[in-house]
């Protein structure tokens, strides 16, 4: 068993040899997935990038021994976004079978716990059925999570930190985002281009169809982000800190890591086959690469 395989938590450093012996210490897989797209005019394109990046890696230098983090899938569904330059979309049939392909080699490999780690909102429902078919379609247990769904853990977290109101005070380009992005990158964010921006149907105050990042109404329409902002900032960028970047980045990383030490150790749940009749042909979906 090398030392190396034991301290090293970026996946793409270690030697094939070094990750069997990753494999041998049941490390968990964390696959950060991310898209390039705009974030208005004061954040650049990789904001989905570089939160999820930080969240994941700050995870894997708190626990070495538990943690590999794979490179981030760069690019996501970001159709509705077009309309912004900059923007760079990835079909959701090509973004989901590579994602899938990604845990399909982990598991080949060996490793049996795998946590996406989602950093674009609309990657959501994609990679919600990626978890699901590496679930039934490999031996290794995958789960899906947003990097911000992290700071949910303890609820006093989120209720003494934010400030902006709700619905819609944090969605994108927002005060969560810029804070992170202040705290993990803050060169790189025009800050005398800060502004807060509306989403428009929020205004409606409409029980059914509001957006935040933290809450969706239940008739909410998804369309064009064009269509219902100016700027392409929904949330109240302006109440964004790096200290607030910080303490939201500190927070992400401890329960991460709480996460992947319970995941790590937690029982696979074993499938039961509850035919009387055992079935006589293969299940009707097979095991096909198609969605």
């Amino acid at each position: 068993m090398s030392d190396r395989a034991k301290t090293e938590y970026r996946y793409e450093k270690l030697t094939w040899p070094e990750i069997n012996d990753a494999v041998d210490l049941g490390k968990v897989c964390i696959v950060p997935c991310g898209a390039v797209e705009q974030h208005g005019p004061h954040l650049p394109l990789d904001v989905d990038l570089v939160c999820p990046l930080g969240v994941a890696h700050g995870a894997g230098r708190a626990a070495p021994e538990d943690i590999l983090v794979l490179p981030i899938v760069s690019y996501g569904y970001t159709g509705h976004v077009m309309d912004f330059p900059g923007t760079i979309n990835c079909h959701y049939e090509h973004f989901m079978r590579m994602v899938l392909d990604i845990t399909k080699s982990l598991a080949y490999h060996g490793f049996k716990k795998i946590i996406l780690l989602n950093g674009h909102g609309s990657n959501m429902p994609n990679l919600n059925l990626v978890a699901r078919r590496a679930n039934l379609e490999t031996d290794a247990e995958c789960v899906l999570t947003g990097w911000w769904e992290m700071l949910m853990v303890d609820p006093e977290f989120m209720k003494n930190w934010r400030e902006s109101k709700f619905p819609g005070g944090i969605a994108h380009a927002c005060e969560l985002e810029t804070s992170m992005y202040l705290y993990l990158d803050e060169e790189n964010v025009r800050k005398d281009k800060i502004k807060n921006g509306t989403i428009s149907f929020n205004e409606d105050n409409s029980p059914f169809n509001y957006v935040d990042l933290y809450a969706q109404g239940p008739g909410t329409v998804v369309s064009w982000t064009s269509s219902y902002s100016d700027s392409g900032v929904l949330g109240e960028a302006e109440l964004a800190t790096k200290e607030k970047g910080k303490q939201a980045c500190d927070e992400a990383v401890k329960q991460l890591v709480q996460y992947v030490k319970y995941f790590k150790d937690r029982p696979k749940d074993q499938r039961k086959d509850l035919h009387r009749t055992p079935p006589t042909m293969p299940i009707p979906w097979g095991q096909r690469d198609e969605f």
